[in-house]
């Protein structure tokens, strides 16, 4: 702790008499944060990122992606820290050594949406793998993200659950897009597609759909941050990672995410779960 404020005091004189401070000084306040689209969408970063840079000092780059596109980076060792959704690839990301101290962070759930007119017929039916039948028996269009996010492995799980393999089929379109233009697409095309709730309640006003299925206890998304492993990648900015893992999961940053979405939609878009088990 004395060496880290030493360092922080001596930076700062630098700065102050108008030294050049040493880019590997610079490099370790420079931290890249690989995360989903969601986490974007919302709006979210847009104010943790600058609250978090302001009370410790580092600059933060966002990666927003598929969380399997995250993790690959962390794969690579292209990103200091994780903050994805994707359990299942989470947990083996782990294992294959990656990563260090999966924490979790939020949560929130998933949502089926589609045209108000609901042209399957989905929205009297309770369970979330009736109700893909259902869209796939009618052949009723349905776009999916197919780029390896944390959504499109629910979606992917929900299919292989109804017995199903959609790809191929006429009324089943790959957007390889991320969570927002994907919305977007299926809104034009009046489609069906698998969301997180909140980046629907974030775009619900500019998109003319409505939920159709949604409570499946199926539908549950998680949020877990994940520090990149230093072992394996030496470069990966440790301090800053511990610092981001530290912050989202602080009583006030929790807190914050409680009533974020609240006064503008009506209803928070995550849930905190810092210290709750699993």
């Amino acid at each position: 702790m004395k060496r880290n404020l030493f360092r922080s005091i001596a930076l700062a004189a630098m700065a102050t008499l108008g030294m050049a401070i040493p880019a590997s000084a610079q490099a370790q306040k420079d931290l890249i944060l690989a995360t989903t689209t969601s986490t974007q969408d919302t709006g979210l970063l847009d104010v943790l990122v600058p609250m978090f840079e302001k009370k410790t000092g580092y600059l933060v780059k966002t990666i927003a992606v598929g969380s399997g596109q995250a993790m690959a980076m962390g794969q690579k060792g292209e990103a200091d820290v994780l903050l994805v959704h994707s359990p299942d690839a989470e947990k083996q990301f782990m294992a294959d050594g990656y990563g260090v101290n999966r924490l979790i962070v939020m949560h929130n759930d998933f949502v089926v949406v589609g045209p108000p007119t609901d042209p399957a017929g989905i929205k009297a039916i309770k369970s979330t793998v009736d109700a893909f039948k259902q869209i796939a028996s009618t052949s009723t269009l349905f776009l999916s993200r197919a780029d390896k996010s944390g959504t499109d492995a629910k979606e992917k799980s929900i299919w292989k659950a109804a017995g199903i393999t959609p790809s191929g089929a006429k009324w089943y379109q790959e957007t390889g897009l991320g969570m927002g233009q994907t919305l977007n697409v299926a809104a034009e095309k009046k489609g069906y597609t698998l969301s997180d709730r909140g980046t629907y309640l974030a775009m619900k006003k500019t998109l003319g759909m409505d939920i159709l299925n949604e409570g499946d206890k199926s539908l549950l998304n998680v949020y877990h941050v994940i520090q990149v492993n230093p072992a394996k990648f030496p470069k990966v900015n440790v301090e800053g990672a511990k610092a981001f893992s530290d912050f989202i999961l602080a009583k006030e940053t929790q807190e914050f995410i409680g009533k974020f979405g609240v006064e503008k939609y009506g209803a928070p878009l995550f849930f905190p779960d810092a210290g709750k088990p699993e």
